[in-house]
Parts: C-alpha cells; sequence; structure tokens
C-alpha cells in the first residue's frame, strides 16, 4: 500500500528544499519526493495519507556513535555491570527513534548485546541498527570491562573473527586511552602501534568490516589514519589535559583516504563550554570548524550512553555545531547525507530519493530556520513502517 506525505516543505537534500512537497512510499521505499502535484500523481487512489501543512519532511537523522548497554546516568558503569541489559538497551533504541533517529550505529557493547537487540527487533519498527560487539583494547585498558582485551597479534584476529561471526558490521578499536576506564590510559596516550592498528584494518577488511578507532590523542590520530581506518572516533588531537595538536597533513590524508570524522559531543557541549571557558573550549571543539576547511567529512554521532549524554535529544548535539558558525543546512548534511555516505549507506538511505530506503522524518515548523523544529516530531518512518 502506498503511504503519501505532504507537507509545507520538504527537503529531498538540505541544499535543495521545496516549498509545498510531497513524499510517496510503497514497500518502504521511497518512489517520489518533490513538489506535491507531481508526487500526489503518482500515488494510488486509495494511498494513506499524512498531511503536515506547517511541517518539513527530511530524512531520517543518523547517530553514528552510541552505547545502547550504558544508560546515560552517573551511576551507568554500576548499572552495567549489575545485570541484565537487554530491555533496557532496547527501550533506549526506540527512543531514538521516536526522536527521529532511523540509523544507529553502537560502537562498544559487551556480549553482543547489539547484536541481540537487533535480531529482538526482527519484524518490528526500529532504527536500522550496526554493532561493533566488544572492542579491541589492550589489558586493563580503556572499556576492556566490555571483554574486547587482547595482548597479541593472534588474539587480535581471534577478537575480530568472533566480532565478524556474531553479526558484527565494524570492528572499533581503541587506539587510545579514555575517560571512564580506571587506571588504564590518559586519553591522549596511545595503546596500539601502527603496526598493530594496520593488522587490525587488514585483517577486519577480510571480513568486509571497516574499522571505527576510537582515537582522542594526536599521536593515536596519526597512526590510525596511516593504518587506513574508516573512521575517527573523537578525533580530539589532544596531547595533554588541556593541549591540542591538530596536524595539517593528518586532516589532508583523513580528507583524501575518505576518512570520516565523528565529533561524538552530546548536548553536554553546553555544560562543557561553561566549565572550561570560551578560550579552551573553541581550542577543544573548534577541530570540527578545522577538519570540515580541509575536506574531512564529519558525521553525526553523541557518544550516547555516558553520563548526561541522552539518547533521545539529538538537535541538543546538533546545536554545537551552529554554535561554532555551521550554516543549519550543512549541520543537516552532516546528520544525514554525510553520514550515510560516512557509514557507506549513501546508496540506501540518507536522502528522500526515488529507490532509497523511507527513513522518513516529519517535524513541525523549518529546520532549515531553526533547529528546535526538530524537537518536534509529527511522524517517523523507518523503512517504510511508522514509529
Amino acid at each position: 500500500m502506498d503511504t503519501l506525505i505532504t507537507a509545507g516543505r520538504v527537503l529531498p537534500r538540505p541544499s535543495a528544499p521545496v516549498e509545498d512537497g510531497a513524499v510517496l512510499v510503497r514497500d518502504g521505499v521511497i518512489v517520489a519526493a518533490g513538489p506535491r502535484a507531481d508526487v500526489v500523481a503518482q500515488a494510488a487512489p486509495d494511498a494513506a495519507r499524512h498531511d503536515f501543512p506547517t511541517g518539513t519532511a527530511l530524512a531520517g537523522l543518523f547517530n553514528v556513535h552510541v552505547h545502547l548497554a550504558f544508560d546515560a546516568s552517573r551511576e551507568m558503569l554500576a548499572h552495567f555491570q549489575a545485570g541484565s541489559l537487554l530491555e533496557g538497551a532496547r527501550s533506549r533504541l526506540s527512543s531514538m527513534l521516536r526522536s527521529g533517529v532511523t540509523t544507529v550505529r553502537d560502537l562498544g557493547d559487551r556480549d553482543h548485546l547489539g547484536a541481540a537487540v537487533r535480531r529482538s527487533f526482527a519484524g518490528s519498527v526500529a532504527p536500522r541498527l550496526l554493532v561493533s560487539g566488544p572492542p579491541i583494547t589492550v589489558p586493563d585498558g580503556h572499556c576492556h570491562f566490555f571483554g574486547g582485551a587482547v595482548a597479541s597479534d593472534d588474539a587480535i584476529r581471534a577478537l575480530i573473527d568472533a566480532n565478524a561471526a556474531a553479526g558484527a558490521d565494524v570492528i572499533k578499536v581503541m587506539a587510545s586511552g579514555g575517560q571512564i576506564t580506571e587506571g588504564g590510559a590518559d586519553m591522549w596516550e596511545s595503546q596500539f602501534s601502527e603496526r598493530e592498528l594496520a593488522l587490525v584494518v587488514s585483517h577486519a577488511a577480510s571480513h568486509g568490516l571497516p574499522v571505527a578507532a576510537h582515537a582522542h590523542g594526536a599521536d593515536a590520530i596519526e597512526a590510525a589514519v596511516s593504518a587506513g581506518v574508516s573512521t575517527v572516533e573523537h578525533c580530539s588531537f589532544l596531547t595533554g589535559p588541556r593541549s591540542f595538536d591538530r596536524r595539517e597533513p593528518v586532516a589532508k590524508r583523513m580528507a583524501a583516504d575518505g576518512i570520516s570524522a565523528c565529533s561524538t559531543s552530546s548536548r553536554n557541549w553546553r555544560t562543557i563550554v561553561e566549565k572550561l571557558g570560551d578560550e579552551v573550549a573553541q581550542a577543544m571543539y573548534g577541530r570540527l570548524p578545522w577538519l570540515e576547511e580541509h575536506g574531512v567529512r564529519l558525521l553525526a554521532g553523541t557518544d550516547a550512553g555516558l553520563p548526561g549524554s541522552v539518547f533521545d535529544d539529538p538537535v541538543g548535539a546538533l546545536e554545537l555545531y551552529e554554535w561554532l558558525g555551521f550554516p543549519r543546512r550543512r549541520i543537516l548534511e552532516i546528520a544525514t547525507c554525510d553520514s550515510a555516505e560516512g557509514l557507506g549507506l549513501g546508496e540506501v538511505t540518507g536522502r528522500l530519493e526515488p529507490g532509497l530506503a523511507a527513513d522518513v522524518l516529519v517535524v513541525e515548523g523549518d529546520p532549515l530556520a531553526s533547529l528546535a523544529a526538530l524537537r518536534n516530531p509529527l511522524l517517523v518512518l523507518a523503512e517504510g513502517r511508522e514509529a
């Protein structure tokens, strides 16, 4: 059965708004998107209609870095270690869909929780979910509690094999330390050599899988990029607690090799600005416009699950880009088509174009005029099915 959505404006792409537009969906796929009269003429007489005269229809949003195993509370590690996680993870994924997020990438869990969540939604409406399984880390290293600690090349290969067999869509490696693991490497310290990272990339490729590298440190970022990872998570260029070293040759290579960067910034950015002050915050977050200037593709991801990094406020995270001076059109591109391209899904979703999956978000108002419009979802379709 056809589903016909009419709206005050339609954004097949954020750069090409259509006033008084429509979207036609059939069997979970977009048939047409554009001027209302043109699209309505292609709909079956008995099409299910949704009319939003003051709304905007656009592609569903992406969140390419989450941890469904965590509950975003201050006690998230204690809760994670306490027991069963499936129902909480299911609830968090559903909340993301209701907020307009139709594609999610989980970048670290225990016992292949993400794959279990995906299976549990078989036949039900949920966001498209990509998973990594336990991330590769060093003994007692960052996020070792996920169960992915390795101490040899053979152990690296074995973990990649196990994750691939369990249904992983991406391999995650902790190239640097992080802030939630007591006793582990500091955020700016490397955990793996370039040789080891290259092994991760090559063995993942033998399974047809890309590699996402958690890398805060400037050295870890450079090593990960040289090794040929697909995405750099955080990409902070840290050299110390509040010191940064943006390396232009690294950014140029990322752009040339198609390596994307995910900021992993949630709505907590405002608190961080208040705590650190504008000067330090600009030094930290200024890497994003700097990467943009160098042609590096930016991806929308929030590290949802960490304390305060909630699952149902994608807009709060996107407003960081507006604070940094990004035009709203570019912000919407980062959250939709650019993130799709960065995950290898550019021919699957991320735009409202014929032949792509019907991942559709309709909001009240115009997000090109105010990102706040994204806080008012009127309709969310995931592959043509209503949330």
